[in-house]
């Protein structure tokens, strides 16, 4: 899983330091880099929230 995760990053970082390069402000490099993380970031959070949530169920007790 790491694993893939580690190329995934990988794979965007070039993208993303291509599109900084080619960028006409700094405005826009702020934009792209939010915008390339955030999806990731929120994937995390969510994924934890249903990781905490599942492993609290009182049901399966």
């Amino acid at each position: 899983m790491m694993k893939l995760l580690l190329l995934i990053l990988l794979l965007l970082q070039v993208d993303i330091e291509e599109k900084i390069k080619n960028a006409p402000d700094r405005g826009y490099e702020i934009g792209v880099a939010i915008g390339t993380y955030l999806p990731f970031v929120v994937l995390v959070i969510i994924a934890y929230i249903l990781f905490y949530k599942f492993k609290n169920r009182k049901d399966l007790d």
